[in-house]
């Protein structure tokens, strides 16, 4: 589409110029009539052609918005709000303050909406890669109900849990995938390197090998000599698979299955349960209704078959269904959190229960993962003793046979 350059004048009567891409002119002068801008002039331009291409180019270079950005802007949020310090003056003081330039650009592109007009919900919706539906719809809720601060302070914690799961789930991995890692490394070693060694001793001897030692070598041979199609062959299995499980119903099944490993699934599951249960807590806890909750907290668990469930008890409110019913008919919920979910309908206090719950599954998940090197170690070690029973079978019995066969003659 082309560009085009205007001018114009804000809600305040201040000069306003930029370039914007769109279909015609006309085109234009409604979006900047939606945004608060009075056109005085718009005419074509190939400027934004190139800007376009430099602002690709300064993209790939900037830095990120990480999480802890967000986090650490709900916080100084809260202080600033909470001081009496108007949204304005907020907004301008964390953008001079911000270290990231991608940060502190998002900040001032906050202050512009809001000079036209824009509530801070909206102004945040302009940035869906930064701020998650979640956090827009608590934004919403406290500017309706005028604890925009409060929200904030909510907000804060809510995404420092989720920064302190998501760090201790990657810390408790660690060790296990060093581990198989290592192992995988010493496989192509020993398949490349030793085994043709020992395959040229062997044929030296002209004598007939083990069934094991022949699988070896022919093993051997396969990948010494066919290890760029090998290669190729797992790139193309990992780009294929990242590629199936980035459309909707990859992801479902993928999602769906990483619940059924052997340890690690019931920490995902647990882990992905406590997300929700607080999530919706907050969301109760904020004024946010059942419906739009059960909403807003299914597009925050990162895990689309939980979002479906949870999807499913939202269908299942508005069909007027109670949440302890729903809750037994998603069959995610261990029978003591449905026994809460059912004491907390019943008292009206449903978002003191689901955070009770949230910390329930918090401290579950928390020694499933201490526990969890002492889960892996023993299914670690039957596999390295079985990779190395292979390897003396196969490469150190011929040795064995021989030497003794040597000893009798």
């Amino acid at each position: 589409m082309p560009f085009f350059a205007y001018k114009g004048r804000n809600a305040r009567g201040e000069p306003v110029n930029g370039v914007l891409e769109s279909a015609n002119r006309g085109a234009v002068a409604d979006q900047l009539f939606n945004t608060g801008i009075t056109p005085i002039e718009i005419v074509p331009t190939k400027k934004g052609a190139v800007a376009a291409r430099d602002n690709v180019l300064a993209r790939l270079f900037e830095d990120k918005i990480k999480p802890i950005d967000v986090q650490l802007f709900s916080r100084q949020m809260y202080t600033l709000l909470k001081s009496g310090v108007p949204i304005m003056r907020a907004l301008a003081g964390l953008q001079e303050s911000s270290t990231n330039k991608s940060f502190a650009k998002l900040l001032r592109d906050l202050r512009e909406s809001l000079d036209t007009g824009r509530e801070l919900s909206a102004a945040l919706r302009r940035h869906p890669e930064v701020f998650s539906p979640f956090y827009l719809n608590m934004v919403r809720v406290g500017e309706m109900t005028g604890m925009l601060e409060e929200v904030f302070m909510r907000l804060f914690n809510y995404l420092e849990f989720d920064r302190e799961m998501r760090e201790r789930v990657a810390s408790a991995l660690r060790y296990p995938t060093f581990v198989v890692l290592a192992m995988a490394i010493a496989m192509v070693v020993i398949n490349v390197f030793v085994i043709p060694a020992f395959a040229k001793v062997y044929a030296g001897f002209k004598a007939e090998l083990p069934f094991m030692t022949q699988i070896l070598i022919a093993f051997s041979n396969f990948t010494v000599r066919y290890w760029p199609l090998l290669l190729v062959a797992t790139a193309s299995a990992v780009i294929g698979f990242r590629f199936y499980i980035s459309t909707r119903d990859g992801k479902y099944r993928w999602d769906k299955l990483k619940l059924r490993f052997p340890i690690a699934g019931k920490i995902i599951l647990r882990g992905t349960l406590a997300r929700f249960a607080r999530s919706f807590a907050l969301a109760s806890r904020s004024g946010i209704p059942v419906v739009q909750g059960l909403t807003v907290t299914a597009q925050v668990v990162d895990n689309d078959y939980i979002a479906s469930r949870i999807e499913q008890m939202r269908d299942g409110v508005e069909r007027g269904e109670s949440v302890l019913r729903t809750a037994v008919a998603a069959g995610v919920f261990t029978p003591v959190v449905l026994q809460m979910i059912a004491v907390g309908e019943e008292t009206g206090a449903l978002d003191d229960l689901m955070q009770e719950i949230a910390e329930m599954y918090e401290r579950e998940v928390d020694y499933e993962l201490k526990t969890l090197a002492a889960q892996v170690e023993p299914i670690l070690i039957i596999g390295l003793g079985i990779m190395v029973l292979i390897l003396a079978l196969g490469v150190f019995l011929p040795i064995w046979d021989l030497g003794k066969a040597a000893l009798h003659h």
